[in-house]
């Protein structure tokens, strides 16, 4: 009966844990690394083809992508599911081989010319394919029996559609250990998706800690907030541009544009269009509602039963070829565009911008994050000018950002999540956070809640039934090569000479008055990555 942790360890994405208990090779999640890498990560401790089941928690791609991986690599197992994870993975795994296998092909084309070795894509179309015939669909709420002396249940997390944190009762001989992995923990009052609920008892905890240091901002009326920026853009001839993640954030802001419309919350431009411009949108907007009566929350259920559609209404167009989506830009009327990528780097949303970014009459608004290093970055960063396929473009169209509606409990949240248990937890492993916030959360834990809390890094081995630890390993941090003229290295561990070097930067920024934009612009996006990574 052993845990051993794998990824999301003192990092936010990469989710995997081992779990090996009556004579079954358990994986729950195995998902891919995106952004900031900071510490190694182990392999998996036994084959892919000696692993007997996954439980997977959602289908983000940080938690299940690399599923078709697992499959290629000898995987012929059970992955245990909820239905809507199982149908959004369908698409969402698919459209990950698509995008392996162009981006190889793309590396290959160019290493071709350079005489490198060719580029094998991480996993293909076939793969996904495979790994999608291993799927089991379970209901909320409902114990499954797995294997002899294992079951589980799965609880509605409130983080996307079908969403789950999952319970795991192990029972060897006459020791019977319960365990709760947490998944992504939802917010409450999002639209559509029900509230987080909360499992009442367990003796370990595997809790994530993504908002573990902070607080969202005060929500607003966002169906009001968007109205205005959709009148005022309307109003002089424009088009609103909006950069939205396919699944689950295009769904909300359709739910939002539905409200304005039969409120007539924008006046004067009736029946106005609403293009969902993207493959993955569409056919996830599909799949939210197919589980409409099954999973949307109580607002979202009244609205049935009333017979609305609730992510539905007139004006709503969707773009499935390349010639639908050049079409959008050769009608002159004022439309709401949604399009991915949510951060400008890939798809179609690109061209829109394209199209719309030197139109000082149309608004291009932000309603997600923003990497660092993302174009939708140096957008809401003040970029004068953006350079899209090959071609500068000036930017004159209004710039504005919405408050996101995050899918993920803030601090607040996640001690309400944990504070919902009756009895307290032999031991609470914090996983799934930046470095510094797992170890932040992990004090509060402790020193708020009084709840023996660890958070392990990737290789740690936990004994479940003597309740200790077996390994303990030291982390590998991954190094980086830092550039000679970076501010941090100037940092030392005295605050007094911290605050030297503060002034320092300032009198740089000075001095730079009046210089290139572009360099002024990679300038500001160097400043945001240093406070992204120091902010507390």
């Amino acid at each position: 009966m052993k845990l051993t942790f794998l990824g999301a360890t003192h990092e936010v994405t990469g989710s995997c844990f081992f779990l090996e208990a009556c004579d079954k090779k358990i994986l729950i999640d195995y998902g891919m690394e995106q952004g900031p890498d900071t510490y190694e990560n182990v392999p998996l401790p036994v084959k892919p083809a000696d692993i007997d089941m996954v439980l997977l928690t959602h289908a983000h791609m940080d938690h299940s992508g690399k599923l078709p991986l697992l499959y290629k690599e000898g995987f012929q197992g059970q992955i245990f599911s909820t239905a809507a994870t199982a149908d959004l993975c369908e698409i969402m795994l698919r459209d990950s081989a698509h995008i392996q296998m162009f981006e190889a092909e793309w590396k290959n084309r160019k290493g071709k010319r350079a005489g490198r070795e060719q580029v094998e894509p991480l996993y293909d179309m076939e793969d996904a394919i495979g790994v999608l015939s291993c799927f089991v669909r379970c209901e909320y709420e409902k114990e499954v029996r797995i294997a002899e002396g294992l079951r589980i249940r799965f609880i509605d997390a409130g983080h996307l559609l079908g969403s789950s944190s999952i319970e795991v009762w192990v029972r060897e001989k006459d020791i019977m250990k319960k365990l709760v992995f947490s998944g992504d923990i939802g917010n409450i009052n999002q639209p559509l998706i029900r509230d987080p609920h909360y499992p009442k008892d367990a003796d370990y905890v595997i809790m994530e800690s993504t908002y573990g240091d902070r607080s969202h901002e005060r929500p607003v009326d966002y169906a009001a907030a968007l109205a205005e920026v959709i009148q005022r853009t309307f109003d002089r001839g424009g088009n609103v541009v909006v950069p939205s993640f396919a699944v689950g954030r295009t769904q909300e802001m359709l739910y939002f544009i539905r409200q304005i419309k039969q409120d007539q919350m924008v006046k004067n431009h009736d029946g106005f269009e609403v293009w969902v411009d993207s493959p993955l949108a569409n056919e996830a907007t599909g799949i939210f509602r197919e589980h409409m009566w099954s999973d949307f929350d109580d607002e979202a259920m009244e609205l049935l039963r009333q017979g609305v559609n609730p992510i539905g209404f007139a004006g709503l167009k969707t773009s499935i070829t390349s010639e639908d989506s050049k079409a959008i830009n050769e009608d002159v009327k004022p439309k709401v565009i949604l399009s991915a990528s949510g951060m400008c780097d890939a798809g179609r949303i690109k061209h829109h911008l394209k199209h719309n970014l030197w139109r000082p009459e149309s608004t291009v608004l932000f309603v997600g994050y923003q990497a660092v290093g993302t174009l939708g970055r140096a957008l809401l960063d003040g970029a004068t000018s953006v350079k899209l396929f090959g071609e500068e473009i000036e930017v004159k169209a209004e710039i504005c950002r919405l408050p996101g509606i995050s899918g993920h409990a803030d601090n607040q949240g996640l001690i309400r999540w944990i504070s919902a248990f009756e009895k307290k937890p032999d031991k609470v492993f914090v996983v799934h956070g930046e470095d510094t916030v797992c170890e932040i959360f992990t004090n509060r834990l402790r020193d708020e809640l009084g709840l023996d809390a660890y958070a392990p890094f990737s290789g740690t081995e936990y004994d479940l039934a003597a309740g200790r630890l077996i390994t303990e390993p030291a982390p590998v941090r991954i190094r980086k090569e830092a550039s000679a003229s970076s501010p941090r290295e100037k940092v030392t561990k005295t605050f007094a000479r911290l605050l030297a070097a503060g002034q320092r930067l300032i009198g740089v920024i000075r001095q730079n008055e009046g210089g290139a934009n572009k360099d002024l612009d990679k300038f500001t996006r160097e400043i945001h990555a240093l406070c992204d990574k120091w902010e507390r």
